[in-house]
């Protein structure tokens, strides 16, 4: 008999993005899970990604406000953005 899985209500909760991460995903608060994905929205949009390794993010100027440096990983992108995130 599966059960469902009950959404952790941390990453449900709405959370107002800063400034600079307002300039990339929009001010409306939001839960984490649609922050990440628009963050790789916008990513994928204006095509950010390392061509020889995906799972890097090449930062334009916006995300450079957000990251602090010019390339991230996937992992560190997280956790760097939940610092944004109040």
């Amino acid at each position: 008999m599966a059960t469902t899985r009950k959404p952790n209500a941390a990453f449900m909760k709405s959370m107002t993005p800063s400034a600079e991460l307002a300039a990339v995903i929009g001010n409306t608060p939001m839960p984490r899970t649609e922050v990440t994905k628009k963050i790789w929205e916008y990513i994928k949009a204006n095509n950010l990604q390392n061509p020889a390794n995906k799972r890097n993010i090449l930062a334009d100027a916006k995300l450079k406000a957000v990251f602090g440096k010019a390339e991230v990983t996937m992992f560190e992108m997280t956790k760097l953005v939940n610092q944004h995130l109040s």
